[in-house]
């Protein structure tokens, strides 16, 4: 049965419950677009690899990432029902984002940063900047992420210095680090049991089709749980560990495909190369956190890269 229930997800851009504790002061994760697939060819790193050494080819995932801003700092007090927000701190008004106020109602007069109260847990409210890449959206995706530091006094410190401010991929990921992935998949609709389950088809001589559920009893109108039925497929939040950061790059030109990524465009930011396929359709937000264990097979220091393939896909 795997996940259940199977329903959809709140929103478009997944959601994030738990971070892996940093020792360094930084964000504990960071958000792109999915523009599109390619391959590259590599100098294979991994010690344990039967091409060790050799030329081979990846398929890579391109994620367009923007500079993310920090919006405002959160404060939680741990109780027996989990955290509860205690107090908020809002980035200084001055000159309020406007594409920001496309999604919240921003206020006139923000809190100072200096007056915390007392608290167990520390987070940031961060929100993407889509109108520097090239979707042709304005409005940005506002979410929270955890703090870094080795302590509160030094989580606290780090997170005023960054409030109200730009972060850019290459403070928080490096190249050859492990992270995991959440995104929401692709809305498929509704689908019968076959392609929804898995489940094989009855015989050819079996009477009222062959892709639906066998014998589910006598009685009419079950809807067991048990039992796999057609329903919506897709569209639920997922996670992808260990997926493995080959490339963070600044310069647009050195990925761009001919004619530009399919739905998707020309990439016109900063941009990230994972290896394989991550879910989730063209142009979706995808979440990245450092990766809860790591796989250690795969070296921490990136491959070199021979080759990107820049032929169009159309």
């Amino acid at each position: 049965m795997q996940y259940w229930p199977r329903k959809h997800a709140r929103r478009m851009y997944p959601r994030i419950k738990r971070y892996v504790k940093l020792d360094s002061e930084k964000l504990a994760g960071f958000a792109g677009y999915k523009a599109g697939m390619t391959h590259v060819i590599i100098a294979d790193n991994r010690a344990n690899s039967l091409t060790k050494g050799q030329s081979i080819l990846f398929p890579v995932t391109v994620l367009e990432c923007p500079p993310i801003k920090v919006a405002s700092i959160r404060f939680y007090k741990s109780t027996t029902e989990g955290l509860k927000a205690v107090g908020e701190v809002l980035a200084s008004s001055d000159k309020p984002d406007k594409n920001l106020s496309r999604k919240i109602r921003l206020p006139k007069r923000a809190k100072d940063a200096e007056k915390a109260p007392a608290f167990d847990e520390i987070r940031v409210n961060v929100y993407t900047q889509p109108h520097l890449t090239g979707i042709g959206k304005k409005k940005p995706e506002l979410f929270e992420l955890a703090v870094g530091g080795k302590d509160a006094e030094a989580r606290v410190a780090y997170a005023k210095s960054i409030l109200g401010k730009e972060i850019p991929l290459k403070d928080v990921f490096g190249e050859g680090q492990q992270v995991d992935i959440f995104a929401v998949t692709k809305g498929k609709g509704t689908q019968g049991p076959t392609k929804r389950f898995g489940i094989g088809l009855r015989s050819h001589k079996s009477e009222k089709g062959r892709r639906g559920p066998a014998n589910v009893g006598p009685w009419k109108g079950n809807r067991s749980w048990r039992v796999a039925h057609a329903g919506r497929m897709g569209f639920h939040n997922r996670l992808e560990k260990n997926k493995w950061l080959l490339k963070i790059g600044e310069k647009p030109e050195e990925i761009n495909v001919k004619g530009g990524f399919v739905s998707y465009g020309l990439i016109k930011s900063s941009y990230l190369l994972i290896k394989g396929s991550i879910p989730g359709a063209t142009k979706r937000l995808i979440r990245m956190v450092n990766a809860s264990r790591a796989d250690r097979r795969v070296p921490a220091q990136a491959p070199g890269i021979e080759m990107i393939s820049l032929r169009s896909q159309g």
